[in-house]
C-alpha cells in the first residue's frame, strides 16, 4: 500500500470548513491532514485543529509573501496538497510553482461571477443579494497566480428567494461547503 497523501489546510477564520475536512479524513486510509496553517494568530481554526490533534502553525502575511520558511515547513510535513478553507491571502507564485495543480480553494459564489480581490465572505453574499441574483452557490477550483481564476473542478447551486438577506444566503452557502468540500477534495486527491 502506498503512503497516504498529506494535506495542509490553510484557514484565516473560524475554521468550520477546516474542521469538517479534518473530521472527514480522520481515519482515511489514503489521505491524511498533516497540518493547519493560518495567517491569523486568533483564528478559530487553530483551536479546532488542536482539538482534533492536528498540528497548527501561524505564519505572518510577510511569510506568505516571501514563503521560504512556509515552503520549508510544508516540506517538513511532507505535504502533497494544499486546501484553502476560508483563507484570505493571495497565494504567492513561489507556492503555486512548488504545488502546480495541487492547491484547491473553495469560493462562496458561482465563479466567474463574484470573484477576485476583496470578494470573500459577506462581501460576496452582499454583492449577490444587491444584484438580485436568483441563485448562488459554491465553486471549488484549482489555485493559480490570479484570484479565483483557476480551473473549476466543481460547482453546487442554491436558490435565492426575494426576501433573503446576506446572512441567510451565507448560511445556505455554508451548508453546501460542508456537504461537498471534503468529498470533492477526496475525489481530487485520489484521482490526481
Amino acid at each position: 500500500m502506498t503512503d497516504p497523501k498529506n494535506i495542509a489546510i490553510l484557514a484565516s477564520g473560524s475554521g468550520s470548513n477546516a474542521e469538517k475536512i479534518i473530521h472527514y479524513f480522520k481515519n482515511h486510509k489514503a489521505i491524511n491532514i498533516a497540518c493547519v496553517i493560518t495567517n491569523n494568530e486568533n483564528a478559530g481554526a487553530i483551536e479546532r485543529a488542536e482539538k482534533a490533534h492536528v498540528p497548527s502553525k501561524y505564519f505572518s502575511k510577510e511569510d506568505f509573501e516571501h514563503p521560504s520558511f512556509l515552503l520549508q515547513y510544508l516540506k517538513s510535513k511532507e505535504v502533497d496538497y494544499i486546501v484553502l478553507a476560508g483563507f484570505l491571502l493571495k497565494i504567492a507564485p513561489d507556492i503555486v510553482a512548488q504545488y502546480p495543480d495541487k492547491i484547491i480553494n473553495i469560493h462562496p459564489a458561482l465563479l466567474p461571477k463574484y470573484g477576485g480581490k476583496g470578494m470573500y465572505g459577506n462581501h460576496v453574499h452582499e454583492s449577490v443579494i444587491l444584484n438580485k441574483e436568483t441563485e448562488s452557490g459554491i465553486t471549488i477550483h484549482i489555485v493559480n497566480e490570479n484570484y479565483d481564476e483557476g480551473r473549476i473542478i466543481f460547482q453546487a447551486k442554491c436558490d435565492i428567494s426575494p426576501q433573503m438577506g446576506a446572512k441567510q444566503l451565507s448560511a445556505k452557502v455554508q451548508q453546501l461547503e460542508h456537504q461537498h468540500f471534503p468529498k470533492i477534495i477526496e475525489e481530487f486527491v485520489e484521482n490526481n
